[in-house]
């Protein structure tokens, strides 16, 4: 674990990564309450609806692009990073009071997680790339992979106590407690150190900036397979709510408290992931191979797990292997993109990851509505198998992949491009 944490020796970063623990942890306890009022609350276990939610969450991921993208290179990140997580508060206050008082309907959840989306649309690319102004270069690699830790340790602690509150005091006050955490990461940008943050010099405006970002996608082989790759897996692969929560109440049998401890043990396998990510100096792109094979794999072995338990260990190998796959795509785009376009090729890449679930999200809620949650999971596996084929045929084409017996045993051998070069081959 040697040099895992090093960019928390850096003031401005230690308090944004403290701040965002705060509100992260927030964030997963209103998704796990979200999903939970929706499939057994407003509707008759309807995965359906679960899904029909997930896709107004992320679809403004896709439907803001490129305005999201060049926000985050042009305006001040601290500042817009404030205003929408400023907002995010707000509309989790909304959804709980309407909740706490007995006034909530399915459809104001659906115009909740739409807002929500909107504002989030604003806030991933501003948020993901403002970690390159708080930490010199030869630390962002470590600081992208120690955000990613933060993210999924909340995973970790939200959806448990989340459960517990759901069954103790309803899910309305799981809500208002999200809209509280939000002062956490508002308080810690207000007291960040402006003088040293690392702030690139902003685009000019002029015709052609909003969609530069893809024309310089475009040029990049690396970057499209990296693209095609998240398309496939975060439109049909990355719907755990739904498979989560059917398996939970449908296949098991079990409560709010049991469907957090799920949430729980898969988050347990993504900080595992992001912390084995953190300990690497550099990504690697045949990372991202081993990680969607893995991912798809782990799927197959979830869908056929006979008991709860067993179904909870085959999660943690599941959220490793997203973990790794999810952390390393994000390292690679960043640390291989001009400065200057890195909110919009991050845009880009956002949009890709969450943009698909409004098509995956519904497709994968119907068939576990109509064959059962386990064949929704094989969904998730073809994703899985089918991005790592598609990262099989770039090293194959590209980085001259071969098998070689190294030692006695069989090793896959790629030539890895330069360290900031990567498509220069």
């Amino acid at each position: 674990m040697k040099g895992t944490f090093r960019s928390l020796a850096v003031y401005n970063y230690r308090l944004w990564a403290a701040g965002s623990l705060v509100s992260n942890t927030g964030t997963w306890m209103q998704r796990t309450a979200q999903d939970w009022i929706v499939l057994t609350e407003l509707t008759d276990h309807n995965s359906t609806a679960v899904g029909i939610v997930m896709g107004l969450q992320f679809g403004p991921q896709l439907l803001m692009l490129p305005f999201t993208g060049f926000a985050a290179d042009y305006f001040d990140r601290r500042k817009l990073v404030m205003v929408t997580q400023f907002l995010m508060g707000l509309l989790g206050l909304g959804l709980g009071l309407l909740t706490v008082t007995g006034l909530v309907e399915l459809w104001h959840v659906y115009v909740f997680a739409f807002l929500l989306g909107c504002v989030a649309a604003f806030d991933a690319p501003a948020r993901q790339t403002f970690v390159s102004d708080l930490v010199p270069e030869h630390h962002l690699s470590n600081a992208i992979a120690l955000n990613s830790t933060s993210f999924n340790a909340a995973r970790m602690i939200g959806p448990a106590v989340a459960g517990v509150l759901i069954a103790v005091v309803g899910t309305g006050w799981v809500f208002l407690l999200n809209a509280a955490s939000f002062a956490g990461v508002l308080t810690s940008l207000s007291l960040i150190r402006k003088q040293d943050l690392n702030v690139t010099r902003r685009p000019l405006r002029g015709r052609g900036n909003l969609v530069s970002g893809f024309r310089y996608v475009a040029g990049r082989p690396d970057l499209v397979v990296i693209m095609l790759m998240l398309l496939l897996i975060g439109t049909f692969g990355l719907n755990f709510p739904i498979f989560i929560s059917t398996m939970a109440v449908t296949v098991f049998h079990s409560g709010a408290g049991e469907y957090g401890m799920l949430s729980s043990l898969m988050a347990v396998g993504t900080v595992m992931g992001a912390l084995f990510s953190a300990q690497r100096a550099t990504p690697q792109i045949g990372l991202l191979f081993y990680g969607a094979l893995v991912f798809g794999l782990g799927c197959i072995v979830a869908a056929v797990m006979p008991s709860y338990a067993l179904f909870g260990a085959s999660l943690v190998i599941i959220g490793i292997a997203a973990l790794t796959f999810m952390s390393s795509s994000n390292g690679l785009i960043q640390l291989s993109t001009d400065p200057m376009m890195r909110g919009r090729v991050m845009a880009i890449r956002m949009a890709i990851a969450m943009g698909g679930t409004p098509i995956g999200a519904p497709i994968v809620g119907w068939v576990a509505d109509h064959y059962g949650p386990r064949w929704a999971l094989g969904v998730a596996a073809l994703s899985g198998l089918a991005a790592a084929l598609v990262a099989l045929v770039y090293l194959f084409k590209y980085r001259e992949m071969r098998i070689r017996r190294v030692d006695g045993r069989l090793r896959i051998l790629v030539n890895e491009a330069p360290k900031v070069t990567l498509a220069a081959e």
